[in-house]
């Protein structure tokens, strides 16, 4: 089953949206550019405030995984 992580590697400010590029297996680069236009679409709070959030529930990504152990 695959899980969601917080990305060590591919972070600009938390690795919440790394993650989820990881866990759809799209470029980062093409769900950060969603993530702002959906900040301006609903407005700054909404987006900021679920990112947040996310960034508190959502797991940091292992060490032991070897994309991950590769890079730190």
């Amino acid at each position: 089953m695959k899980k969601w992580y917080r990305s060590r590697v591919d972070q600009k400010l938390g690795g919440v949206v790394g993650g989820l590029s990881k866990y759809f297996e799209v470029d980062p680069n093409i769900l950060r550019l969603f993530t702002l236009l959906l900040c301006f679409v609903t407005g700054i709070v909404p987006v900021v405030i679920t990112y947040f959030i996310a960034w508190a529930i959502v797991p940091l990504e292992p060490v032991d995984e070897p994309q991950a152990a590769e890079k730190l």
